[in-house]
């Protein structure tokens, strides 16, 4: 049976390919960012200082079933 000893310069360069990873997820992450030119309505993210993506911002929706327990209600009162 063969045991490898990993020397320290091999686990050095572990920890440090490790540490460059984590920060460039950080830096990968998409980050919220204002649209004044836009306007309210929409929603930008910026991701890696580079990339930028706008979208419409989801309006609140009113679930269905609240709906028609409301116009139930509406209905029978009248």
């Amino acid at each position: 049976m063969t045991i490898f000893r990993l020397s320290l310069k091999a686990v050095a360069a572990a920890f440090v390919v490790a540490a460059l990873a984590g920060v460039a997820l950080l830096l990968a992450r998409p980050q919220p960012i204002e649209s004044a030119v836009l306007g309210a309505d929409w929603e930008c993210t910026q991701t890696a200082f580079v990339l930028t993506t706008c979208a419409p911002r989801v309006q609140q929706a009113t679930p269905a079933v609240e709906t028609s327990r409301k116009d139930a209600i509406r209905q029978t009162r009248g």
